[in-house]
């Protein structure tokens, strides 16, 4: 299988404007994304996808493939299938699968990734899969940047929302309560399916892109993952993660290694 990841990136994010290139430990934030994504045993190969200089410019300073995209899109898979055609008209081949890294993960662990692809290698049926993890505090059910996700027996996503569910009104505080971790691999074909079905009337509503597979009929499955991370939607996200990404041992090889 060729499988390779691409991280979809833009200056002009509504919330936290040039967010990609926010300095995290003296790196700027894609640039976490990149060499942490990189460090997967299950890629073969990691882009930055991108319309903006500013983020070319720097993905080729630090060695990431790049690929140009264009200014239009508005959603991070309309900027990855573009990014995976240009990679396969350069390869001359088609690819496997396509894991999209969102560029505001700068705490993703390697093996999350290869968590999230492992399934495709045994069940040809998985279509798209998302991370899972717990929601560690009543702050973050009650958070919208927060993607919550419910889940049936066999761990298909049943609904996400920017809302806390499932609901803590009836007391019940230790249920499962899990949120969307933004690695998701899609088999190549369904990326493209995907970006062709029409906007779905709940995505329009909680603004996530999972909810047009649902509502389409097709399953999105949860994995679960108990790694700890954090992404950054805001200021204070991007101060909250700087705080904790002090000292971690992967920036530390990583910056070692740039070095050298």
């Amino acid at each position: 299988m060729e499988i390779v990841g691409i991280i979809p990136a833009r200056m002009d994010s509504t919330r936290l404007r040039g967010k990609p290139l926010a300095d995290i430990q003296g790196v700027p934030m894609v640039g976490h994304v990149f060499f942490r994504s990189k460090m997967s045993k299950i890629l073969d190969q990691i882009y930055i996808a991108t319309c903006d200089q500013e983020i070319q410019n720097y993905a080729k300073s630090i060695g990431a493939p790049v690929v140009m995209t264009s200014i239009k899109h508005e959603r991070a898979s309309d900027r990855t299938a573009e990014a995976m055609l240009k990679i396969e008209a350069e390869k001359n081949k088609k690819l496997d699968i396509v894991v999209m890294i969102q560029g505001d993960e700068p705490m993703v662990l390697p093996q999350m990734i290869d968590l999230a692809v492992e399934p495709f290698l045994t069940n040809s049926e998985i279509l798209v899969s998302n991370l899972m993890a717990p929601l560690r505090s009543e702050k973050e059910h009650e958070d919208p940047n927060e993607i919550k996700v419910v889940v049936d027996t066999e761990n298909n996503a049943l609904y996400f929302s920017r809302e806390p569910i499932p609901t803590r009104k009836k007391g019940i505080h230790n249920g499962p309560m899990f949120k969307q971790v933004c690695i998701i691999p899609f088999q190549r074909d369904f990326l493209l399916k995907f970006n062709e079905l029409e906007m779905t009337p709940l995505e329009k509503s909680e603004s996530i892109d999972m909810l047009r597979v649902l509502e389409h009929g097709f399953d999105v499955k949860m994995i679960y993952s108990d790694y700890k991370t954090y992404s950054v939607d805001t200021k204070e996200d991007l101060l909250f993660v700087a705080e904790l990404m002090k000292g971690d041992s992967l920036v530390v090889e990583y910056l070692h290694i740039r070095k050298t």
